[in-house]
């Protein structure tokens, strides 16, 4: 096995939805946000899951494979090798995982061309220097205009003022960056938008296993019910049959635009922005 796949873009871009319909096809599986689980966690984020994870919360939270993560063939030995391990850097413990997994497919006979991280927050790439990995990225976007409505939306019912204006800075300023980093990203990239995954997801996933060398699989189309990912960290929609079931595009942004991002749409090089990571033609590759 050695080929990774890095799915990243913005949170609540589609990254899970994405991981698990990918994951549903017989030579893939995914491990969801693989590397944020992964990476050490600081003082001040201990009271988060992948710091919990290290402890009693490997033996509460599932796994999308259905196991607790401790049981999970998976995670869970990599779970419980973490606390002692964690001055290890992120590749030896990314090497660490995809053996596990390894482990765990021999014991059922089962094969993968493709492992998945989809570590949306950040744009953490382990293995740039491995010459043994064929490593791919893709980069997920979601219109402006519907990702500002979805980040919102809390500070909407609280009565906020502006409540678009720091998910649309946010948007402009993380998107723009990362468009960068990839530009000087030494392995292929596919650029993707999410409207396009969600509004077109036969095509979109056809030209995904193109891309990556594969038959599509029918399967894909239906990610709850056929995904084999091993997703611990992720959006809450993983265990939510109906929002899993299928991929589906949420236009309620539609009825209530951002009238901040609607406005901000006006600016010359964030439109170009949008359209370009969002809108192109077909998904682009280099």
């Amino acid at each position: 096995m050695n080929k990774l796949l890095l799915i990243r873009g913005l949170g609540h871009s589609g990254t899970t939805i994405l991981d698990l319909a990918l994951g549903a096809h017989p030579q893939m599986v995914g491990l969801g946000e693989a590397a944020r689980i992964l990476e050490r966690p600081s003082p001040s984020d201990a009271h988060r899951g992948p710091a919990q994870l290290r402890g009693a919360l490997r033996f509460k939270r599932r796994c999308t494979c259905g196991e607790i993560a401790a049981e999970c063939p998976v995670w869970g030995p990599v779970l419980a090798w973490l606390p002692e391990h964690d001055h290890c850097p992120l590749a030896v413990k990314m090497q660490r995982l995809i053996h596990s997994l390894e482990a765990a497919q021999a014991l059922d006979s089962s094969a993968t061309s493709w492992v998945i991280d989809s570590y949306q927050g950040d744009f953490s790439l382990p293995f740039q220097q491995d010459s043994d990995l064929d490593i791919r990225v893709i980069h997920l976007t979601r219109d402006l205009r519907s990702w500002v409505h979805s980040r919102a939306r809390s500070g909407r019912e609280r009565g906020r003022w502006f409540p678009g204006l720091n998910p649309m800075l946010r948007w402009c300023w993380m998107n723009a960056r990362h468009e960068r980093l990839l530009q000087r990203c030494p392995h292929p990239v596919l650029r993707l938008g999410y409207e396009q995954l969600a509004l077109d997801p036969e095509g979109t996933l056809g030209r995904i296993c193109t891309w990556l060398g594969l038959e599509m699989s029918e399967q894909m189309l239906q990610p709850g019910q056929f995904s084999t990912s091993h997703v611990l960290s992720g959006n809450r929609m993983r265990f939510d049959p109906k929002r899993s079931a299928s991929i589906r595009y949420d236009a309620s942004w539609m009825a209530a635009p951002s009238g901040l991002a609607q406005a901000a749409l006006v600016l010359p090089w964030v439109a170009a922005l949008n359209r370009r990571l969002v809108y192109s033609a077909a998904a682009e590759s280099r």
